[in-house]
């Protein structure tokens, strides 16, 4: 990928939500703000229809909306922390870190090569507890680049 899949731009380390949807649409905001998206609320609809289809929490507080999109225009991840936590339907509560997986269209299978990266990553608790300690954007970023990114 020549585009990086992650930037500190792409990451909010304070995000306050009110729920699953508020959450999805302050990450697609930044995606849009990045460039990434062209479409902000066709992006989300088009989030909002996977999420319909089955939740995307994760066991570890964790939440993982993403799709496909005819409004993306490069493969990206956007992560946000929620000190308060969003419910994202993991059988163990809230999510205090989202991760949204935005591809484009006819990237399938960049798409399941981040899901599946990322949710491989996910399943070891140092990856989420280094992610919930970093104190800023940049860090976020630079772990998921070196943990996630196939090199």
């Amino acid at each position: 990928m020549s585009t990086p899949l992650i930037t500190p731009d792409l990451v909010a380390v304070d995000l306050v939500a009110t729920d699953r949807d508020d959450a999805t649409r302050q990450l697609i905001d930044l995606l849009a703000a990045a460039g990434r998206v062209t479409d902000a609320d066709g992006f989300h609809a088009d989030v909002r229809a996977r999420e319909a289809q089955m939740a995307t929490g994760m066991p570890g507080g964790i939440g993982l909306p993403h799709a496909r999109s005819s409004h993306v225009t490069v493969p990206s991840l956007a992560v946000g922390k929620v000190a308060a936590g969003v419910d994202f339907g993991a059988p163990d509560g809230p999510a205090t870190l989202v991760f949204l997986i935005a591809a484009p269209d006819a990237g399938d299978g960049d798409h399941l090569k981040i899901l599946a990266a990322l949710a491989r990553r996910l399943v070891h608790e140092s990856f989420r507890t280094s992610l919930k300690e970093a104190g800023d954007a940049e860090t976020v970023a630079e772990i998921v680049t070196r943990e996630v990114v196939p090199s």
